[in-house]
């Protein structure tokens, strides 16, 4: 558990992307945090999402916090058009490139906050020595490249872990995969703040239903419910 305030980021990969302002907009008006940002070069992930001229087009429909998580390899080539693009978070994988440090450098050099993301074989060991260069923890609790995966339990034991390198450092811990009421409780305890949700929030595309399962998921959360 942790004292770090509670962000719920949905992510706009399951968007509908013939109209993604409007489900910018529509998530913003349910109430999300953030606004998670997935991307994804086919190389890294098994799957292609969008670029940088994507997420600017919809950037002016909120001024909420774009937290931008790159599954993309190498990286460091697009760093400054995500930066320019508009995003405030840019997370970048432990696995894409072999100068991670430098990466990190770079993002907080363009003026942006530094996030480093684990996939769920990677051990938290990895970010051990950088840990000081980060602003944000993605812990990927399904493989990355897809979405409506299933939560992968083991996670929440990195989870903790990870909260225990962070200790009392203004470093948010995130968690992206297979989060749904069912597992928001469980995540929280074990020190996530940020809870990426796609599929739980987005599934259906019917805007009507975006608040009531944004706040099932906070609910959850923060124990209001079973």
């Amino acid at each position: 558990m942790t004292n770090r305030p509670l962000r719920i980021a949905p992510s706009i990969l399951s968007a509908d992307f013939a109209r993604l302002g409007d489900e910018v907009a529509a998530i913003v008006a349910a109430g999300a945090d953030y606004i998670h940002v997935d991307v994804m070069d086919g190389h890294f992930v098994p799957n292609i999402s969008f670029g940088a001229p994507v997420m600017q087009a919809v950037r002016g429909v909120t001024d909420k916090i774009f937290d931008v998580h790159l599954m993309i390899a190498p990286v460091d080539p697009y760093l400054a058009a995500f930066a320019a693009g508009g995003a405030d978070i840019i997370t970048v994988h432990a696995e894409a490139g072999p100068h991670l440090h430098r990466s990190l450098q770079a993002i907080r050099a363009l003026g942006k906050r530094a996030g480093v993301a684990l996939n769920p074989a990677t051990p938290v060991s990895a970010i051990e020595h950088v840990i000081d260069d980060v602003d944000l923890v993605l812990i990927m609790s399904v493989n990355p490249g897809f979405g409506g995966q299933s939560f992968i339990p083991e996670s929440l034991a990195k989870l903790r872990q990870a909260r225990a390198l962070i200790g009392n450092r203004d470093i948010d811990l995130e968690v992206d995969g297979g989060i749904a009421p069912e597992t928001a409780r469980a995540v929280v305890e074990a020190g996530a703040n940020v809870l990426v949700a796609g599929s739980a929030i987005y599934g259906g595309n019917d805007p009507a239903s975006y608040a009531g399962r944004i706040k099932a998921i906070r609910d959850a959360a923060t124990g209001l419910v079973a």
